[in-house]
C-alpha cells in the first residue's frame, strides 16, 4: 500500500520505528515529517497526511502524537478524510471494518511501540465490505457533497469567481481550471466541491529594467567577508531598493538589525555551499537563522543523494528546511547545483522541492563549476510553475543582458554580487533607449 505517516516532536521516535516496520512488510511509506525531536505543532503534519490521502497520492495515512486526538480532528477537517484514533486491536479494527478508516491516528504517549506496530498490523489488513456498513459510511458525506444551490446561484458564484480570477496567463495542457473556464468552476461546484481555488503562475515583482532592483537579492557569501562590508552591503541594498541581503548565517543579525522597518529582506543559506549536511543539521540551521531574524532561507539540497537516485533521502533533506520556514514565516528557496546535473536530474531535484511544498528553486550556490544559464532556468520553471513556485537565477550573473535572458527565461528572483552595475547599465539602456 501507499502509505503517508507523520508525527509531531512527541511521535517522532515511534514514527521512524513504524516506518522501518511498515517498509519491512513492503508497503510504499512517504514520511511527511516531523524530521527531529524539536518541537513543532502536530496539526500541521496532520494535515499534511490527511491531504496526502484526500488527493490520492497515498492510500491511506498514520498520524502520531502525544495522544492520537488532536491530530484526529484536524485530520477530519480535510475533505475525503475518515481520520480514527485507536488504542488497542479491538479500536483498530472496528475503525476500518465499520467506519472505513483512511487515516488512523496513534497516542505515543499512550501505547509502547509493539502494541503500535500490532495496531498497525491490523488495521491494514481489516477492510469495510459489509453494505451496511458502507452506507452508513456514505452518510458521512452526504450533507457536504450537496452544496444546496439553485442553477442560478451556481451560475452567480461561478460569474464572480471569474470576474475575479480572470483567465490564466499560462493554463496547464491537462485540461480546464477553474480560473479560465466558468464551466470547469460550475461543475466542481455540482460535483461537491465547497471551495474552489486557481493557482496561476508567479508574477514578475516589477517591469524591467525600470523596477529591476526588485528582482535582486544583494549578495555576499564570501568566507573573508567582515561586519563593516555586511553594513556596506545593507547600505546599498536599502539605498537601490534591491528584494534582499544574503549573507552567511553569522552575520544574519546584523543585517536584520540593519534592515529592520525597511522593506529589504534578510536572507540566509543552510548547507552551503556543498549541501552534505544531515537534513536535522540543516534543520537546525534554519530555526537557528529564523529566529535571528532571516525571512529567507536559500538550502543547498544533498547533490550525492540526488545524483545517487536516493530520491527519498533528497525529499527528507528539502521537507527538513521547509517544515521550518513554515513554522517560522520564512521562504525557502531550494539550491539544485545545476552545473553539477543532467537534465534529468535538474527536472527531479525541481519535482522534488515542489513536492516538499519549498517556494523557490534555485540554480547554483556560485561556489561550483558553473552558474545560471536560461536554458536551466527555462527547464526549472517548466517543472515548477504549476505549482506558482518561483525560480531564483544564481551565479555568474554579472550584467544588465544576463539579468534580462534569465528574467525572460522565466526567473522571478536573481541573486548577485555585482548588483549595483547592473542596475547602473539597466538604466543607462533604459536611457539610451
Amino acid at each position: 500500500m501507499r502509505i503517508a505517516i507523520g508525527a509531531d516532536h512527541g511521535g517522532f521516535e515511534l514514527k521512524e520505528r513504524l516506518l522501518a516496520h511498515l517498509a519491512s512488510a513492503g508497503h510504499r511509506v512517504d514520511d511527511v515529517g516531523t524530521s527531529s525531536r524539536e518541537a513543532t505543532d502536530y496539526p500541521v503534519f496532520a494535515r499534511a497526511v490527511a491531504e496526502a490521502v484526500s488527493s490520492g497520492t497515498a492510500d491511506v495515512g498514520i498520524m502520531i502524537d502525544g495522544a492520537g486526538i488532536g491530530s484526529c480532528m484536524a485530520a477530519n477537517k480535510v475533505p475525503g478524510v475518515r481520520a480514527a484514533m485507536a488504542y488497542d486491536l479491538s479500536s483498530a479494527r472496528n475503525s476500518r471494518e465499520h467506519n472505513d478508516a483512511n487515516v488512523l491516528t496513534l497516542g505515543a504517549g499512550l501505547i509502547g511501540a509493539g502494541l503500535a506496530e500490532q495496531i498497525v498490523d491490523a488495521w491494514l489488513e481489516t477492510e469495510c465490505t459489509e453494505a451496511r456498513h458502507l452506507n452508513r459510511v456514505a452518510m458521512f458525506g452526504a450533507e457536504a457533497g450537496d452544496p444546496g444551490l439553485s442553477d442560478r446561484d451556481v451560475d452567480r458564484i461561478v460569474a464572480r469567481l471569474h470576474e475575479i480570477m480572470g483567465p490564466l496567463a499560462a493554463p496547464e495542457a491537462n485540461g480546464a481550471s477553474v480560473g479560465d473556464d466558468p464551466e470547469a468552476a460550475r461543475e466542481f461546484l455540482r460535483l461537491g466541491a465547497t471551495g474552489l481555488t486557481s493557482v496561476a503562475p508567479a508574477e514578475r515583482p516589477g517591469d524591467i529594467p525600470g523596477d529591476l532592483a526588485r528582482y535582486i537579492d544583494h549578495t555576499l557569501l564570501k568566507a573573508d567577508a567582515t561586519g563593516e562590508q555586511i553594513e556596506k552591503l545593507c547600505a546599498e541594498a536599502l539605498e537601490f531598493g534591491f528584494r534582499s541581503v544574503c549573507v552567511n548565517p553569522t552575520w544574519v543579525s546584523l543585517a536584520a538589525d540593519l534592515l529592520r522597518g525597511s522593506e529589504v529582506l534578510t536572507c540566509t543559506v543552510v548547507g552551503f555551499p556543498l549541501g552534505a549536511n544531515e537534513p536535522a543539521i540543516k534543520a537546525m540551521e534554519a530555526r537557528r537563522a529564523i529566529r535571528n531574524g532571516a525571512r529567507e532561507i536559500d538550502m543547498v539540497l544533498n547533490i550525492g543523494a540526488l545524483r545517487g537516485g536516493d530520491d527519498d533521502l533528497v525529499l527528507r533533506d528539502i521537507r527538513a528546511v521547509v517544515e521550518d520556514c513554515v513554522d517560522g514565516g520564512a521562504v525557502c528557496k531550494v539550491i539544485i547545483e545545476t552545473a553539477l546535473l543532467t537534465d534529468d536530474e535538474k527536472r527531479r531535484a525541481s519535482a522534488l522541492a515542489r513536492r516538499a511544498r519549498a517556494d523557490f528553486v534555485k540554480t547554483s550556490t556560485g561556489f561550483s563549476t558553473g552558474g545560471a544559464t536560461a536554458g536551466d532556468v527555462a527547464l526549472m520553471a517548466g517543472v515548477v510553475r504549476g505549482a506558482g513556485m518561483e525560480v531564483k537565477a544564481s551565479g555568474g550573473i554579472s550584467s544588465y543582458e544576463d539579468a534580462r535572458a534569465m528574467i525572460e527565461a522565466g526567473a522571478t528572483r536573481l541573486g548577485a554580487s555585482a548588483s549595483i552595475g547592473i542596475l547602473r547599465e539597466a538604466k543607462a539602456t533604459s536611457v539610451s533607449a
